[in-house]
């Protein structure tokens, strides 16, 4: 009689909902436990966030405060004491706005004329004060703000209607406009203005501070005003200062260019470069050590986890789990934990950012690269810190395992 043949047995294959299923199995089985190994990869990811947010934050105020003196600003004007005098052509606006790195340009010129608080006072005495023609874009390009009332626009340009520089008002005796009421009145060569406003004070153009602002059409109309402005306010890219600097001259006067002078970036603007060089640099570092500790946490969890599971890992080898299987349970566990780990320190680190950049008034920033590379990086993390745990757990055999508890 003939005996039946042997059938081989095949490992069974677990699909990934099973290896997932059993991953999550020990998390879920040993809580606290799994909430404490979280923990210590939420903090090194939280602490990634908040050392990039932070710092960020504090940047992004500084460079708007570096910003603000001036950094992306240039000056243009013809050489003094020139004979003749070197004349700028009416199109200079158009032309340096279709520079292509320009963001704001605007004209301003000297009307030669005087300006008085009353037509009794002496015709010779202008309180030290220009009339200026001002394009209606001059406020944009020197960062200025109005104080009370409206700057110029194209509803006042041709009608007689002035701004006073902060300066200017203070020497006229005219500090505040009251809404509804008459407005104050200028009296500049042989006609009346009425004043529609009052500028902040610009240390960045102390020469607007001193000015009366006429509408560019209003100068021509009553104050003989030729068209040719005298000097030319640029905003520019930063990245791209030095080159309208260097293509200014030519586009305002091609014919002489070096008769026109350009005024130099300012120098918070190295200040400005150079504090983007530190923090990217600072930041770099942050992150590195606390993806580290994160690391560390995790490969310590997942050892111990390792030693305190022989008998399971025996129990499961007896009863026919494959190495495989058992290196994935042990690196999906790892890669759980982490990735719970991360979501959670990602989350409290954007809100612990949020909060004191709020609290100290700065503008809140959350570097997408910090979220995102936050939560991938504590998955990277899971891996490798449970991939040795994992394979030193599938090369137990039975025997080892059982005998070992």
């Amino acid at each position: 009689m003939s005996k039946p043949p042997v059938r081989s047995t095949k490992p069974v294959r677990l699909a990934l909902s099973d290896v997932l299923r059993l991953g999550l199995l020990g998390i879920s089985t040993r809580k606290f436990r799994a909430a404490l190994s979280a923990l210590g990869i939420s903090i090194g990811i939280a602490t990634l966030v908040i050392v990039t947010g932070i710092p960020a934050s504090s940047q992004a105020s500084l460079l708007n405060q570096l910003s603000a003196l001036g950094t992306n600003m240039l000056q243009a004007q013809p050489t003094p004491d020139q004979n003749p005098p070197v004349l700028l052509p009416e199109s200079s606006l158009g032309s340096v706005q279709r520079i292509g790195p320009v963001t704001s340009a605007a004209v301003v010129a000297n009307t030669h004329t005087l300006v008085r608080r009353s037509d009794h006072t002496d015709p010779n005495d202008g309180s030290g004060l220009t009339v200026l023609a001002s394009s209606d874009s001059l406020l944009d390009s020197i960062n200025g703000k109005v104080h009370t009332g409206k700057f110029l626009d194209a509803s006042t340009d041709k009608f007689p209607t002035v701004v006073l520089g902060y300066v200017a008002a203070t020497r006229l005796g005219i500090n505040t406009l009251v809404p509804g009421r008459q407005p104050p009145l200028v009296y500049i060569g042989t006609k009346w203005f009425s004043v529609i406003g009052i500028l902040d004070p610009m240390p960045l153009a102390p020469d607007v501070e001193r000015a009366v602002l006429v509408g560019w059409d209003a100068a021509k109309q009553f104050l003989a005003f030729d068209g040719h402005p005298t000097v030319v306010y640029v905003k520019a890219r930063e990245e791209s200062i030095e080159d309208v600097r260097a293509v200014l001259p030519a586009t305002l006067y091609p014919q002489l260019p070096g008769l026109v002078q350009v005024s130099r970036p300012s120098d918070a603007l190295a200040a400005k470069r150079a504090s983007q060089s530190n923090f990217s640099a600072l930041f770099l570092g942050l992150a590195g050590v606390a993806l580290l500790v994160g690391g560390v946490g995790v490969a310590n969890t997942m050892f111990i986890s390792v030693l305190e599971r022989r008998r399971e890992i025996g129990l499961r080898r007896a009863l026919g789990a494959t190495r495989g299987q058992i290196r994935g349970q042990f690196l999906t566990e790892a890669v759980a934990l982490s990735g719970l780990g991360g979501l959670a320190g990602t989350v409290i680190g954007v809100l612990a950012t949020l909060g004191y950049a709020v609290y100290q008034g700065w503008p809140p920033v959350i570097p997408p690269l910090a979220v995102a590379g936050g939560f991938v990086g504590a998955l990277v993390v899971g891996v490798l810190a449970g991939l040795h745990p994992s394979i030193r757990a599938a090369r137990l055999t039975p025997t080892q395992a059982l005998a070992s508890t």
